[in-house]
């Protein structure tokens, strides 16, 4: 018979030799269990299990198992080179989220972070406490040390990333508050784009997003197109003092220039206030949504292989519902106070831009470097003496209209040559006008109305237009 050697740890150890004492002894079983701090029906039990087998009994029944959530080197490599490679700039709770979605790979953020922690890989989220320890950690490795490269290539990844925007209390309804700015950032391929963002306060959902080259006119107009379509007239925006809201003052703008105005102008149609402020963290909600998108979607637009802003655009729309659902509070538990949505007509003639502009002696307007001619609901042109003023009205989709005081027309392009010759050209069809829609003049194109309010805009004083 070979006797098995016993191990046992200090706490293992105690309870043996007690329970040992007690049982050649015949001593107090009330006084065990106080110094054991367990019951006395746990005392009972340790007396049989020792009677059965001995000292082996108080040996932990996993000593020498592999825990549940052991991970062997293999997967903590692979968790490792996933995240430098493919997944790198996420923070640990989305590449948590990125593995399970994307490799199949079910493991918990803490997991996740004891890995990536083991090799001074912070979170972009990372806190200063963490980032102090860690580099007092550093300086002490340093110290061990003759490889400056390796402290150099683990101080990279420590970020410098700090919440500075002050809290306050959300909107009480939704569509109260719309909170609206762009960040340029390398979002996909090379080159950096501005992301035109709006978030509502009181859900701190995003209502609306859309990628341009620069922070413009037609970005916002193409957020404000989202929100009317997709949930109706705001009650507020709250931007910035940029150039789009409020306009830095040139010598001589032109009036489709004053995207102040322009922009303005259609939220005044609409019967929505906006409010600027010249702090960033007035606007906090959307400045955090701004971190919180700049860690997590260049990600996910690399992963689908997004190079272009078409393809960004489009990517948009399921993206916004998939972190609307994660993060965002449910609309359906606070008030709306949304109007209800514009019909498509309505929304296409309110985001115009719209231009002054004078008839030539050739009876026609200039507009972008391009001819046009006035032309009737029955295809006809116009003719108004050189010298009359107008506005030119471009809508939504791109469509050109001319309006002279309480008239719309529509504009013809005038092309530089004729595509055919009546001469030379045999069987040439000469066309017949055909009839053209022109929009309603009830909204809301009136030129006094613009003109009233262009002039009223403190930054045009002492400009023409």
């Amino acid at each position: 018979m070979t006797i098995r050697k016993v191990d046992l740890n200090m706490t293992e150890e105690e309870k043996y030799l007690a329970i040992k004492k007690l049982v050649d002894t015949k001593g107090n079983k009330n006084r065990i269990a106080i110094n054991l701090g367990c019951s006395i029906r746990h005392v009972n039990r340790m007396i049989q299990g020792y009677s059965r087998d001995g000292k082996a009994y108080f040996v932990h029944g996993n000593k020498g198992r592999k825990p549940a959530s052991f991970m062997g080197e293999e997967s903590k490599q692979l968790i490792l080179d996933l995240y430098r490679t493919k997944y790198w700039g996420a923070n640990f709770t989305h590449y948590s989220e990125l593995l399970a979605k994307y490799e199949g790979i079910n493991i918990s953020t803490s997991t996740i972070n004891s890995i990536l922690m083991q090799e001074y890989i912070l979170s972009p989220k990372a806190n200063r406490a963490t980032k102090k320890r860690i580099k007092n950690q550093l300086q002490e490795k340093k110290k061990c040390t003759t490889s400056k490269k390796e402290i150099d290539k683990i101080m990279e990844h420590i970020l410098d990333i700090e919440d500075a925007h002050p809290r306050r209390p959300r909107c009480a309804y939704v569509g109260e508050m719309i909170q609206m700015d762009a960040s340029i950032h390398n979002w996909f391929g090379s080159d950096k784009t501005q992301l035109h963002l709006a978030v509502d306060d009181a859900s701190g959902s995003i209502v609306a997003a859309y990628f341009d080259p620069q922070e413009t006119l037609n970005g916002y107009y193409n957020v404000l197109s989202q929100i009317l379509n997709n949930y109706g007239i705001p009650y507020m925006f709250f931007t910035d003092r940029r150039t789009v809201f409020e306009y830095k003052q040139k010598k001589s703008p032109s009036v489709e220039e004053d995207t102040f105005t322009q922009f303005g102008y259609a939220c005044k149609q609409l019967g929505i206030e906006i409010k600027t402020s010249s702090v960033p963290q007035a606007k906090g909600r959307v400045e955090r949504m701004f971190q919180t998108l700049q860690s997590r979607l260049p990600i996910e637009l690399r992963l689908n292989g997004i190079t272009t802003i078409e393809d960004a655009n489009i990517f948009l729309n399921s993206y916004i519902k998939e972190y609307n659902a994660k993060f965002a509070l449910c609309i359906d538990n606070i008030k709306s106070v949304f109007e209800k949505q514009p019909d498509n007509e309505k929304i296409n003639l309110t985001l115009a831009v719209l231009s002054s502009r004078k008839v030539d002696n050739g009876h026609c307007i200039k507009f972008d470097n391009k001819y046009f001619k006035p032309i009737d609901q029955s295809g006809h042109p116009v003719y108004y003496h050189k010298g009359t003023s107008g506005m030119v009205i471009k809508a939504f989709n791109k469509e050109l209209f001319f309006c002279v005081g309480e008239n719309v027309y529509a504009l013809d392009e005038i092309p530089k040559h004729e595509q055919k010759s009546k001469n030379f050209d045999f069987g040439t069809i000469v066309d017949k006008p055909r009839k053209r829609y022109i929009p309603p003049m009830s909204h809301p194109w009136k030129q006094a109305s613009f003109e009233k309010f262009m002039n009223k805009q403190v930054h045009r004083e002492g400009l023409t237009a």
